[in-house]
C-alpha cells in the first residue's frame, strides 16, 4: 500500500530539525521502498494553510545531518500571528485539512515544540493523522525529559558563557549573559552550571535584587562576577503581576528586559562595573551536536515506526532514556516548566550558585 507523507517544520528553528527530517525519511525508504512518497511543506502551519507542497526525492535527504536549520522552511503556528494569510477572515483548520486532503496525506509529521504540538492535536481532533516529533532548545515538551535541539544550545549557550570569564577577570567586571528561555529556564540552568556562572537566574524562582547584589559582594575578593539570566525571568514583585502589567512597568522604567534591568541595578547597588552579552539567536544556529544528531536520528525512526504501524496522534518522546510516545491529547498545552526543588537547582546551590530567592 502506498503512504503519501508530509512533514513541515513549526516554530522557532534549531540544530536537529533536519537530522530528524532525515531520519524520518531514509528510515520511510527502507521500510517502504518505491511504496512511500514524502511530501515537503514549506514554512510550518503557513505552508498547510496555503498549499506550499513539494514531492520531494530521496536525494533531496542526502548531506543534511550536519546542516543547521531546516530545508522546509518554519514559521510562528498561525494562530500566533497576525497575517497568515491575506484573507484573515479564512477559517485556517479548513483551509490545512483541503490542503491535506488535495495532497491526498495518509498522515502528516509535525517538527516542533508547544505551539506546533497545540496545533497538531487540533488538526488530530478534527480526524486528520498526525504524529509530533519534539523540536525546542528550551527543552519545555510535556512528557519528553529531552527535545532535540536542546543539548547543542547548552553546548552554545556554554561556550558564550566560558568566553565571559576571562574578559569578565580582565576587567574586574560583572557580566550578565542573557539566555533565551521566555517560560522556562532548562536552557538557563544547564548552560549556567557548565558554564560554572556565579548566578542562574530563571522564569521559574522570581529573584530578589538585593540577594543577587549579596551574591556579588561575596565574590568582590574574586574581583569579577558571571551571571546567566534566562530572557523570561522576573523579580518577586513583577512575579505577582500580570504580563501587559510587567511589560507597563517595564516600558516605564526604560528597561524593558530582565537582563538590562538585573545589570543597571547591579551596578548602582554594588558600583562595579557592569555589561549585558545577549547571544540571541545564535543559540538556534549551527550544527548540531553529535548528541542531538544522534537523538534527531531515534526520533525520526521511531516517528516512521508509528507510520508503519498507523499509531496516529501521539507524539514522539524520551521516557526513562526510552524513545517512546505520549498521546498529543496528554502533550497539547502543556510546559514543563523548572521545579523549584529540581536536582539541577539543589546541585548548583550546594556548589553556592545563587538564584537570587
Amino acid at each position: 500500500m502506498k503512504r503519501r507523507i508530509g512533514i513541515l517544520t513549526s516554530g522557532g528553528d534549531c540544530p536537529g530539525l533536519n537530522a530528524t527530517i532525515r531520519g524520518v525519511a531514509k528510515a520511510c525508504y527502507e521500510k517502504f521502498g518505491e511504496d512511500v512518497e514524502i511530501i515537503g511543506i514549506h514554512d510550518g502551519y503557513y505552508g498547510l494553510i496555503n498549499g506550499l507542497c513539494k514531492e520531494m526525492k530521496q536525494s533531496d535527504f542526502s548531506g543534511i545531518l550536519t546542516t543547521g536549520g531546516t530545508i522546509f522552511g518554519t514559521k510562528r503556528t498561525p494562530f500566533k500571528m497576525m497575517q497568515v494569510i491575506e484573507d484573515d477572515n479564512v477559517d485556517k483548520v479548513k483551509a490545512m485539512k483541503a490542503t491535506y486532503k488535495k495532497q491526498k496525506l495518509d498522515c502528516l509529521l509535525t517538527l516542533g515544540g508547544n505551539g506546533t504540538h497545540k496545533t497538531a492535536n487540533l488538526l488530530s481532533t478534527e480526524g486528520l493523522n498526525v504524529i509530533g516529533l519534539p523540536k525546542t532548545i528550551d527543552n519545555d515538551i510535556w512528557g519528553t525529559s529531552v527535545t532535540f535541539g536542546f543539548h547543542t544550545a547548552v553546548d552554545t549557550a556554554t561556550d558564550v558563557i566560558d568566553r565571559l570569564h576571562s574578559t569578565a577577570n580582565s576587567h574586574g567586571r560583572i557580566l550578565v549573559a542573557e539566555i533565551m528561555g521566555n517560560k522556562a529556564g532548562w536552557l538557563t540552568l544547564y548552560s549556567g552550571i557548565a558554564g560554572g556562572a556565579d548566578m542562574i537566574v530563571i522564569p521559574e524562582i522570581p529573584y530578589d535584587i538585593e540577594k543577587l547584589a549579596e551574591a556579588c559582594e561575596k565574590r568582590d575578593s574574586k574581583g569579577f562576577s558571571i551571571m546567566a539570566v534566562a530572557e523570561g525571568a522576573f523579580d518577586k514583585a513583577e512575579a505577582k503581576m500580570k504580563k501587559k502589567e510587567r511589560a507597563k512597568v517595564r516600558a516605564e522604567q526604560g528597561l524593558t528586559t530582565a537582563t538590562s534591568r538585573i545589570a543597571k541595578q547591579i551596578e548602582q547597588m554594588t558600583g562595579r562595573e557592569t555589561r549585558v552579552c545577549i547571544p540571541g539567536h545564535m543559540l538556534r544556529g549551527g550544527s548540531p551536536s553529535a548528541y542531538d544528531r544522534v537523538l534527531a536520528t531515534k526520533f525520526g525512526v521511531h516517528a516512521a515506526e508509528l507510520v508503519a504501524k498507523e499509531k496516529y496522534g501521539y507524539a514522539v518522546a524520551m521516557i526513562k532514556e526510552v524513545v517512546s510516545e505520549n498521546k498529543l491529547v496528554d502533550v497539547a498545552g502543556k510546559t514543563k516548566f523548572v521545579p523549584e526543588d529540581d536536582q539541577m537547582v539543589k546541585y548548583a546551590k550546594a556548589l553556592g550558585v545563587s538564584f537570587g530567592d
